[in-house]
Parts: C-alpha cells; structure tokens; sequence
C-alpha cells in the first residue's frame, strides 16, 4: 500500500467515513441531507456501504435490528435538528431491546449555536436520556477517537444506543491525509488496549454451582430462553444443556429458534402450564419485564425460584433473583453445561414434569392443528398464516428470516409460525413497537441475505410502507406479506353509545380505506405485486414471489372481523 500523500487534505466527512470503516462498520443506514451527505458518500468510499431510507425512523429500526443480528453496531445517519428528532426512535428502541446501534447525526455550525442556526438543536441533550454515550466532536481531530469509544460502548455490557454529534463546521474542517492516518491507527490501538475482555465477575463459579445445585434439585425446572441468548450465539451450549438434562424450555418471541421449535421438549404450547407450575426457572437473557409476567403470581408461582443470567449486574440487583449469574449467556450456559458434565443429571422422558408439558402441548398442538386444517374463506388469521407457516418450512435451511408486526397478526404469527433455527423471527419487541417492520428486512437482507419474508398487518405496515421503493432501489429478496382487514384490529369496532356526537359520521379511529390496494405501492416502484383472497392464490403468490427473490408485496385480504381488539393485549386498552 502507498504512503498517505503528506500533502494531501482529508476533511471531517472522509475522516469519519474512513474511521467508521477503520473500526469495522460495514452498513450504514439512513437519510441524507444538510450537512451529512458527504460522509454517507465518504463511508462508502471508505468501505461502508450506505442505505438511503425515506424515513429517520426505519433507517434506525433497520441500524437496531442489524445489531441484534451480527452482534456489531448497527448505524443510523441522521441529519442535525428534526432529523435527529426522527432517529430517536431507533435509538432507544434499540437500547430498549439491548441491540448495539450508533447514531450518528451532524449538528449546526458550533459558532451559530444558540442563534437560531438552520435545524439547531441541543442534539446530546435530546440522545441522553436513550443512549448509553452521548459525544459531540469539537474538533475534527476528535472524530476517530470518539467513533471507536462510541462502537465499544454499544456493544460493551448490556448492549445499547450510543450518540456521536458532528458539527457541521467540524465536518468542514481538513487536516493533512498523514495525520488523519495516524488519528485513526491511535484511536485503533487505544480501542484494541481497552477492548472488553470476557465479562468476569466475583461470584461468577459460585453462581454456576449453586445454579446447577438448583436445578437438579427442582421437581419442575423450566429454562426460558430470551432474545439476549439468540444476540449473544448461545444456540449450541443452551440447546447442550436442554438435550444432557432433559429440562422442558419456553423461548420469548425473538428467543424462538435458539432451540428449534419442534425439539420435543419444547413448552411453548403449554406455556400457562409452565410457567404457573415451575419451582425453578432459568431465565438465560430475558428481562422479567411485562412479556413474562414480571416474575409473578398469579402466572408465576409464588414459590419459583429464578435462575438469573444476565450481562447488566443492575438487571440482577433490580429482580433479587434466588440466583443471579452476571455473564454472558453463551459463556454462562458453557460454564453451566461443564459442571454439568462432572456430576450429570437428567429428567427421564417418563418424569412427571416432562410428561405432564409434553401431554398439555400436544393437546394444545392438535387443537390449534384442527384450527388450522380449515380453509376458511373469506379468509381468517389462521388459514392465511397455515400456509405462509408451510410455504416457509418447505424453503429448509437456512430459514428464510421472518419479520412480524401487528396486533393480531402478530400475536397469532406467534404461536401458528416456526422457527427452528436462531435470530429468524424479529417483531416489535420489548416495547411493542409498530412501523419496525420494513426498516427490519432492509437490515435483515444486507445482515442474513438469505430470502425475507415480512408477515404484516395494514397498520403495522402503513408506518414504513413507503420503503417499498428502497426494497426495489436496492433490489433486496424480500417477500412482504399484507394482512388486510381494513384497519386496526379490522376496521370499525365501535359500539353504538360510540357512534355519537358532531363527528358520528367520520371513519372509525381504527379504520382504513376498505380493500386497499397495498400491492399497487409494490407495483408503482416496479416490485412485484399481488391480490389475494383464496388459499390458491395465496399459495401461487407465495411460490411465484419465493422463486423469483425480488421484492413482492402480497395483499391478502382478511374478514374484518376475525381478530381482536388489541391482539391479546385487550386488558392495556
């Protein structure tokens, strides 16, 4: 490689693009504009390939997403004042769900600040409260050192959103290409000094022991496996420990797949059973938030004892588990699965506990398999998703990556859709976020670019249907599948002590144009689009669109009336 050209300038865009690619980024998601066009152009020079999005909002559901699936920082590219305003919402969605995310935003000129500057705003007051570093380059010899401390903090600990502010000015500065050059390789090694060694903590053996203590003691164990399993590559050590101790487990919605669905020791369809009768449970990266009951009778038994394994002592301390391991959840689980192996324990498939699980889920399974035997047109949730569920399987391995949003759409997906192999199911996540879902392929094509199939309810989908032309820009294999019934929750529930007043006459707050046509959006881009009312052609859809691996929408038209208010959320509303 040639010397840098000592006379030659690099300025704070092409710093920061040649830093970014220096400490390994890869993707870049976003929206240009004032003052930050040049460093999409710069980073991609550099390496970093840039994905322009018609919306803040999905470029940062799509930068979170990439982290929960490579385990590398996703990044978001924000303009400065209304645009940064927007990438909120990715920010602390991804720290919510503890992905690794920089957002990267630039900012007004410093001397014109607090004048009234074009899009001014204090942008590191406003990241704050959603990051877990918020840093601002004053000069343009701060942006290596600052883009390599930002990336090591979202992936350090508990992952999470981290903010990096460019000036506008600071962007404009130039320094000699020498010196840039030396910037970067300083800020690489201080980076490689300090990098994060294996998460060790004083009582780190002690909790393994007294964890596998626990668990050969329960009568009912269950493991319940979270999405920070599925972030943190855990499948092999947790799917060990399930297989050598015979211990039935229940995966969270994006846990799916760390063990396959259709292992038969799987609880998911015995999930009241479960949870309400366990005495121990190992929890392996999930939160005892509102999705598991926060822990708690009259779900919980009030006599279960946690097993918590967590990478945030803070997570621990908060819950006062019985047992409570702060480590990484591959580490952990590899710890877990060698003192195992010094003194082996297993529940015979005759245990009571097994027996018990495995006779409810296969009750449960053959009721909902009933269910789903009938071709119910016009169509229900159940019909529609039995054959996306079977269309899906027929792809084998790798599984096609399944993203899905929506109130009943997501919540029936949920029990009717496989997964049998990690990170292949993304929704809304821990904070039930709608609009994630197209921000989401976007990430999941470029992350896992095996074929994408994006389950959506019109709601859901409305929030970023309009990336529908990114998909075709880009060319991506995603396949989006529409579920249509006219609204939020299906259009017009009111009840007629509702229906009142100056305004009576206005559309319902839940309804939507009746049949819209959502695969004219596909079409007017130059996707591929299709209209879908019979199991026949949803089925021809679906094997035209898998075959072809081009972006796709498909409209599938629901009765209005087959779900519920709220998906299963009814008691929050």
């Amino acid at each position: 490689m040639a010397p840098p050209d000592s006379a030659a300038v690099v300025d704070g865009s092409a710093l920061a693009g040649r830093a970014l690619s220096a400490a390994g980024a890869r993707h870049m998601f976003g929206v240009v504009g004032i003052p930050v066009t040049s460093l999409a152009s710069r980073a991609a020079a550099a390496g970093v390939r840039f994905l322009a999005f018609r919306n803040e909002q999905s470029a940062g559901y799509a930068a979170a997403a990439y982290g929960f699936l490579t385990g590398s920082p996703g990044l978001l590219l924000t303009v400065s004042g209304p645009g940064c305003v927007h990438g909120l919402a990715g920010l602390s969605h991804a720290t919510t769900n503890a992905w690794p995310l920089l957002m990267v935003s630039g900012s007004c000129s410093q001397a014109d600040a607090g004048r009234g500057d074009f899009q001014e705003l204090d942008q590191i007051a406003a990241t704050k409260p959603f990051a877990k570093l918020a840093v601002k380059a004053t000069t343009i010899a701060d942006i290596p050192r600052l883009v390599f401390q930002a990336l090591a903090a979202a992936v350090s600990g508990r992952p999470g959103g981290c903010y990096l502010d460019i000036p506008s000015d600071v962007l404009h500065q130039t320094l000699p290409e020498s010196e840039a050059a030396d910037l970067i390789a300083a800020a690489a090694a201080d980076s490689a000094a300090s990098g994060s060694s294996p998460l060790k903590h004083k009582t780190l053996d002690e909790g393994i022991e007294k964890a596998v203590e626990l668990l050969r003691r329960a009568e009912r164990p269950l493991v319940v496996i979270g999405k920070g399993a599925a972030y943190s590559r855990a499948e092999e050590a947790i799917r060990k420990l399930v297989d050598t101790t015979g211990i039935p487990f229940l995966p969270t919605p994006m846990g799916k797949g760390v063990v396959p669905d259709a292992h038969p020791l799987s609880a998911t369809a015995a999930r009241s059973l479960a949870i309400g009768q366990c005495d121990v449970a190992l929890v392996i990266g999930a939160r005892l938030n509102w999705l598991l009951h926060f822990g708690e009778p009259p779900k919980w038994s009030k006599d279960v004892k946690f097993i918590l394994v967590d990478v945030c002592e803070e997570e621990i301390e908060l819950r006062k588990p019985h047992v409570g391991i702060v480590g990484d959840a591959k580490r952990v689980m590899e710890l877990m699965n060698r003192e195992i192996k010094d003194n082996p324990f297993c529940l015979a498939k005759s245990h009571p506990w097994v027996e018990a699980i495995t006779k409810k889920a296969k009750d449960n399974i053959l009721k909902m398999e009933a269910q789903l035997a009938k071709d119910v047109v016009p169509f229900n949730f159940l019909t529609p998703l039995r054959i996306i569920r079977d269309a899906i399987l027929a792809e084998g391995s790798p599984a096609p990556v399944v993203v899905s949003e929506g109130a009943n759409t997501m919540d029936v997906g949920r029990a009717v859709l496989v997964q049998n192999e990690p990170r292949t199911r993304l929704d809304a996540g821990t904070w039930g976020t709608m609009g994630v879902g197209l921000g989401y392929c976007v990430a999941a094509a470029v992350a896992a670019p095996e074929r994408l199939v994006a389950v959506e309810g019109d709601s859901g989908f409305g929030f970023s249907a309009m990336e529908v032309e990114t998909l075709v820009r880009y060319q991506l294999p995603v396949v989006v599948i529409v579920f249509n019934n006219n609204g939020v929750y299906g259009g017009d529930r009111r009840s007629s002590d509702e229906i009142t007043g100056p305004y009576k006459d206005d559309p319902a707050p839940t309804s939507f144009v009746p049949a819209a046509g959502y695969h004219k959006m596909m079409e007017a881009f130059g996707g591929k689009g299709y209209l879908v009312e019979t199991p026949d052609e949803l089925k021809s859809a679906l094997s035209e669109s898998f075959r072809a691996r081009k972006p796709a929408v498909i409209n599938v038209i629901i009765d209005p009336y087959a779900g519920a208010e709220s998906g299963r959320m009814q008691h929050k509303n």
